[in-house]
């Protein structure tokens, strides 16, 4: 299976159906935002049947030309997404500034693929196969290759018996939020048969958020650009979905504020916790090894007054609790979630602001490999995004699956169960031997359960 290719059979340029005044004016950046620059992009899609006894035929194109039309309109409303990175660079003292042109940008990219593949030959296989990564466009170019490439990407991907839509979206526009929002609205607008003059029911908030006396256009201190873009290559690495059904997340829960005399740890915090020691117990590491959890978190609701939800951009950063090997080990699953649940409560405005404010005194950006390190487990992505009720004329997706982008030892993205109700899917990273001592450990597995995904 991994000989077989993704062909492409055709590409082209969508952008909106009409020009706005506020679209002609530089996009700019936030702190959160320009940190993303050398890091990869967003790349998250759905697969989907094909409805039986339908015309292939026109069942695709009614497809292609439904979605193309959607995807014209809802750059109205996301603009921003059909622009291109352009970098002003002034001499005395040297720096750099980056935002957004929309005006001289060919729009966002619309790609029509082929592979011969069925669908039990993607959702069967116990690891994720690697031409998934071909299931969509930006592989390996990390967000400051913007400047040339889309800011947006869909590629529709046809298999024998279905179809597989993803997104590819330049991390500097938004994290996974705004990613998720921008599909919703998609699917919306295709829903509503392409009426262009449809209102979303979730807009974006364009409006970018700068602590005051700061931006619009924020300086990037560097003399050239390598010192601070690096590319990142993973390692050898196994990557498999793992579901965790509602009964056993709750099971969990209620044996962490057990152990932990509490009430207040969340189910997310428990099952992160209990998927950090048994990584941690697969990796086999000495006793005085130092390892870490971190949890991406949204600063929304964190800063005071807080953003609007539908606030489009980055406002995401990570939180972490760290121990020994030995340390996570000995105690119990509560001792770690109450770790985790600290760390997140311990996020405040205050912390939000620290950060921002010292990268105001000295920027930086995001490097992948300093990032994450081997001996710590990093959750992306979040159950609560509003994935399965994406539809575009092909009923219920039968699964998520994420390209290459932001994958190495240790990286778990959490979604939604298909089945919803606090289900949860884990993609989990890991070297092969890691992997096969996880899939060994009875306790992890026992709280594993069967996606129940009929194909």
């Amino acid at each position: 299976m991994e000989q077989s290719t993704v062909r492409i059979i055709s590409e082209c340029y969508v952008t909106p159906p009409h020009v706005s005044d506020q679209s002609k004016q530089p996009y700019y950046l936030t702190t959160w935002d320009l940190v993303m620059l050398s890091v990869q992009y967003i790349q998250k899609g759905l697969l989907y049947t094909k409805p039986e006894n339908s015309c292939e035929e026109n069942l695709i194109n009614n497809v292609l030309d439904r979605l193309k039309q959607s995807l014209s309109i809802a750059l109205v409303h996301f603009y921003p997404l059909s622009g291109r990175l352009v970098t002003k660079i002034e001499e005395n003292p040297k720096s750099h500034f980056v935002f957004v042109d929309c005006t001289s940008s060919p729009g966002a990219k619309f790609i029509h693929a082929a592979v011969d593949l069925s669908v039990s030959e993607i959702v069967s296989p116990t690891y994720v196969p690697l031409v998934v990564q071909s299931f969509f466009d930006h592989d390996r170019a990390i967000n400051y290759d913007g400047h040339t490439r889309p800011l947006l990407s869909i590629q529709v991907t046809e298999l024998v018996d279905g179809v597989f839509i993803g997104c590819s979206m330049n991390h500097v526009l938004g994290d996974g939020a705004t990613f998720w929002r921008f599909f919703n609205a998609l699917s919306e607008i295709f829903q509503a048969q392409g009426d262009t003059k449809m209102k979303i029911s979730r807009p974006p908030v364009l409006e970018k958020w700068f602590p005051e006396g700061h931006g619009p256009l924020l300086n990037l201190p560097f003399t050239n650009q390598d010192e601070f873009i690096t590319r990142f290559e993973a390692p050898e690495l196994l990557e498999r979905m793992f579901h965790f059904s509602a009964k056993s997340i709750a099971k969990l829960k209620e044996r962490a504020n057990t152990e932990s005399n509490t009430i207040e740890i969340s189910s997310f915090q428990s099952l992160s916790a209990f998927v950090w020691r048994s990584i941690t117990k697969a990796r086999r590491f000495p006793n005085e090894t130092v390892t870490g959890c971190r949890l991406a978190i949204n600063n929304r609701s964190r800063l005071e007054p807080a953003l609007p939800l539908d606030y489009f951009g980055n406002s995401i950063q990570s939180v972490r609790a760290v121990t020994t090997a030995g340390e996570l080990l000995d105690h119990n699953l509560g001792w770690a979630a109450w770790k985790l649940h600290q760390a997140v409560v311990n996020h405040t405005d205050k912390q939000v602001r620290g950060f921002v404010n010292a990268w105001l005194d000295s920027p930086f950006i995001y490097k992948i490999a300093q990032l994450f390190d081997p001996q710590s487990v990093m959750f992306g992505s979040s159950p609560r995004f509003n994935m399965y009720e994406n539809e575009f004329g092909l009923g219920k997706a039968l699964m998520l699956r994420s390209g290459y982008a932001h994958k190495f030892d240790g990286k778990v993205s959490s979604y939604p169960g298909r089945e919803g109700g606090g289900s949860v899917d884990l993609e989990i990273c890991l070297p092969p031997s890691s992997m096969k001592a996880l899939e060994l450990d009875e306790e992890f597995m026992s709280v594993v359960s069967s996606g129940g995904i009929d194909i």
